[in-house]
């Protein structure tokens, strides 16, 4: 992972967390985010997004999408955890942010924060990827 990259791991972790200090209901922005165009810019080789700080990140998903404020908002620790993982997860692996929902919506993350936040985030992708496969034998 080069400096950018971490850069950006940041910057989206940031971004996640002013969404709760913003009041967005975390279930609902994650997904918006995630399955969103922003998150697609992110994705992509090269994209003006790259360079937005979470600010500007934060009102273009507010303009784009049907955020609700209230309802159930992480904690800071839980949703820039989150935010910092997916984004390290595309750079690690190559999967796009809507494939990385896909195998672990805002509910895993939450429900998985307390035991995975402590793990590099190599594993902790692992771990996450290991339960989807889990869950989806069955």
């Amino acid at each position: 992972m080069n400096e950018l990259q971490l850069k950006m791991c940041d910057i989206q972790g940031r971004l996640f967390e002013l969404s709760g200090v913003n009041g967005y209901d975390s279930v609902t922005f994650i997904k918006a985010f995630m399955t969103g165009e922003v998150a697609k810019g992110l994705d992509s080789k090269f994209n003006r997004m790259q360079w937005a700080g979470e600010e500007y990140l934060l009102a273009e998903i507010a303009d784009n999408a049907e955020l609700t404020k209230g309802g159930t908002v992480y904690d800071k620790e839980v949703l820039y955890w989150a935010g910092y993982l997916y984004r390290f997860w595309h750079f690690a692996t190559g999967e796009d942010s809507k494939e990385i929902y896909r195998q672990a919506p805002a509910e895993t993350m939450s429900r998985n924060w307390l035991i995975f936040h402590t793990l590099a985030p190599e594993v902790a992708i692992e771990d996450l990827k290991e339960i989807y496969r889990q869950k989806n034998e069955k």
